[in-house]
């Protein structure tokens, strides 16, 4: 039989993925995959039911409708500080997996270079893949999850074609400083390379941190696709409502991308969405509010239940070390848990190119109600680990 595509070999399902299924299997509490159990502004679920009955229910214009892009391009000029152009400068994908993977296939050639940090999300190494690149991978280091300046120096002189920088990070929920914001600047210009930004947790992040948007920075502009969506930020996952901002030479030519890959994005959920992109500035305060509870209350639980962790500064994601009582590997480790704890986390190996298996990581995305719930739950972990798995 004919033999499938060797690049497949480099990478596998995605385990988050995995330990949502294994996790509907056993009914347990499903921190693993981070998609929110309560529903979006009701501001949101009104324009859907509009839509639903008036439309429009046909392609709309490949690269995003005219009244999107216009009311997305507003709300980014406010919050990214830059003026963003609705027609040259956006073009609306499937969701930010789609917008990474259009980033990708816009700048990178088969055989160029990305750097890449480690821990990263899973889906930065199969984009870069399947596009036909190479990764370079960067450490952040533990607990801080902060990168050597000699060693991301290093990496550049590699002569990358682009940089994967998500920020707030996931997995660690770093946010990164302005101060390591510029550095990288500095070394996309010296070194005429491209910076594709994952900011899809732009608005959650926990006091005193700040989100930077790096496209902002001086001379950043011209060599930054800032990749977003709409689905963490208004808790709609499944509308798959993605964009990416850059420059208008850059996203010519992703609309030839994203053309051939899906056409373009529903139509009416596009119209829907318009009503969460026209939401006050007050909305953004209270999700960066609401999400810190959220992680508090998670923490104090994880605090009882004597478990370790890296306490996050943005996105909704806690990593926890397991090495004190557990010795195996995570995946075998995670996949007890759901059974026998009943709650799902994504083994940390999934995210480092290093070989660690001391983490797992859980999402807080929760009502308060079900982070109790799986707190309740997690209180037994330690003891009932250390009797064996």
């Amino acid at each position: 039989m004919p033999q499938i595509s060797r690049r497949l070999d480099s990478f596998t399902e995605s385990v988050i993925r995995r330990m949502t299924r294994i996790s509907n299997q056993y009914n347990a509490i499903n921190l693993s995959q981070g998609f929110p159990d309560f529903d979006p502004p009701v501001e949101l679920i009104d324009a859907l039911k509009t839509a639903a009955e008036e439309g429009p229910h046909q392609y709309e214009i490949t690269w995003g409708s005219q009244k999107f892009r216009e009311a997305l391009a507003a709300k980014q000029t406010k919050f990214m500080g830059i003026p963003i152009d609705a027609d040259s400068e956006i073009v609306v994908t499937c969701g930010s997996t789609e917008a990474m993977m259009v980033a990708m296939m816009t700048v990178c050639n088969p055989g160029d270079k990305v750097v890449v940090f480690s821990p990263f999300y899973e889906n930065y190494v199969a984009d870069t893949i399947l596009s036909g690149a190479e990764p370079i991978y960067v450490p952040l280091e533990a607990p801080t999850f902060d990168f050597d300046r000699e060693e991301l120096e290093e990496a550049f002189k590699q002569g990358p074609k682009a940089l994967i920088l998500c920020n707030p990070s996931n997995p660690t929920g770093k946010v990164f400083t302005e101060e390591e914001l510029q550095f990288i600047a500095e070394l996309a210009i010296k070194y005429d390379v491209f910076v594709i930004a994952d900011e899809v947790y732009e608005h959650i992040v926990m006091k005193p941190y700040k989100h930077t948007y790096i496209a902002a920075l001086p001379g950043m502009f011209e060599r930054t696709l800032s990749c977003s969506s709409l689905s963490k930020t208004y808790s709609i996952t499944g509308w798959r409502l993605g964009y990416i901002i850059a420059p208008g030479y850059v996203i010519e030519n992703a609309k030839k991308v994203h053309d051939f890959l899906t056409v373009g994005a529903a139509a009416p959920l596009q119209a829907a969405a318009l009503a969460g992109l026209k939401l006050p500035e007050q909305y953004y305060a209270e999700l960066g509010e609401v999400y810190t509870g959220k992680r508090d209350l998670f923490l104090k639980g994880l605090d009882e239940a004597g478990l370790k962790y890296v306490a996050p500064q943005g996105a909704y994601y806690v990593m926890v070390d397991i090495s004190e009582f557990f010795k195996g590997k995570d995946t075998e480790f995670c996949e007890w848990m759901i059974k026998e704890v009943g709650v799902a986390a994504v083994p940390g190996s999934s995210f480092f190119k290093e070989d660690v298996s001391n983490y797992i990581r859980f999402h807080f995305a929760k009502k308060d109600e079900t982070l109790l719930e799986a707190v309740k739950r997690l209180a037994s972990l330690r003891e009932k680990a250390k009797k064996g798995i």
